[in-house]
């Protein structure tokens, strides 16, 4: 990635920062079942009042990844917990994430190496 010169503005930390929050709420009402769709990146910007394009370029610039990044490798983190600290059926787990769970296991696989079974096998303790 190339090294960016320009400085972050007080407000670009704040919308960065702002996202991050609204994810991590957003995530945690998705896993908890109090709702039951991901949000795309255009509901945050409306979240936040700024156009979806000035969010993903203020993310960029602030965390050097893309919202989309951002959300999938905290989705990814959930992933693991639920696959490893729970019994649930990895299609539950799909279901609770917004996911088809063949979808489900492609997007674990991306960031894994390993399917959602074969991870909860070699990793749970239950």
């Amino acid at each position: 990635m190339k090294k960016q010169d320009k400085s972050i503005s007080l407000r670009q930390a704040e919308i960065a920062s702002q996202f991050v929050s609204e994810l991590d709420k957003h995530l945690d009402e998705l896993v908890s079942g109090q709702v039951e769709t991901a949000y795309e990146i255009n509901e945050f910007a409306d979240l936040l009042f700024i156009n979806p394009n000035h969010l993903s370029d203020t993310i960029k610039d602030v965390l050097g990844k893309s919202p989309c990044a951002v959300y999938e490798e905290k989705l990814a983190i959930i992933s693991k917990d639920l696959i490893v600290n729970t019994n649930k059926p990895i299609s539950e787990i799909a279901r609770i994430l917004d996911y088809d769970p063949s979808n489900f296991t492609k997007f674990f696989k991306r960031f894994t190496g390993k399917t959602p079974k074969e991870f909860r096998n070699e990793n749970h303790s239950g």
